[in-house]
């Protein structure tokens, strides 16, 4: 059983690639929620058991897209029962603009973690925001909540940025050490 899931919505593959990546540097079981917003009962129990859960979602006019949401509510059974209490948790996103309101799904990641009383761990990245700095660089887009991409609306997901998916897997990382910890 997998310590570590990553559960997710990907409306064209680019978040899908990004869920990969951090699942590969968290050696995460990897959930996707499906395009009418649901997992199935073995995946709800993945997530019980998990000692962390990471959130992705691609940013849909400024917050996660509504299969994600879907998924959020049905999780007020574990909410109820705080089955989730004390996990560690995380989040990540994906937008077609640098700044595509990211932040705002990140956000909505950390208040579903809060409200299940969860423990959230930022990427401790530093960004790529000197001179020098180029587009392949980690932590180029900046986020120190979550993991965040950039991915021109015109691209297909196999031409996701490089520094983004290095960026995803250094999180995941970074979240399993914690797992580890505990």
């Amino acid at each position: 059983m997998s310590k570590v899931v990553v559960v997710y919505h990907s409306g064209y593959g680019h978040t899908k690639k990004q869920a990969e990546a951090i699942a590969n540097g968290a050696k995460a079981a990897l959930i996707a929620i499906d395009a009418e917003g649901n997992i199935s009962e073995e995946e709800w129990q993945l997530l019980d058991n998990a000692k962390a859960i990471i959130f992705g979602s691609p940013t849909y006019m400024g917050t996660v897209s509504w299969q994600f949401k879907k998924f959020a509510d049905a999780s007020s059974k574990a909410w109820f029962t705080q089955k989730w209490k004390d996990k560690v948790f995380g989040g990540f996103t994906n937008s077609a603009t640098m700044n595509g309101d990211k932040h705002s799904t990140i956000h909505y990641f950390i208040t579903l973690a809060m409200q299940h009383s969860g423990i959230w761990v930022g990427t401790g990245l530093m960004p790529s925001n000197a001179k020098n700095a180029n587009r392949d660089d980690i932590n180029f887009v900046g986020s120190f909540a979550g993991a965040m991409m950039q991915t021109p609306s015109d691209a297909s997901s196999d031409e996701v940025n490089s520094g983004d998916l290095e960026t995803a897997r250094l999180y995941g990382q970074r979240i399993m050490t914690f797992v580890e910890k505990n």
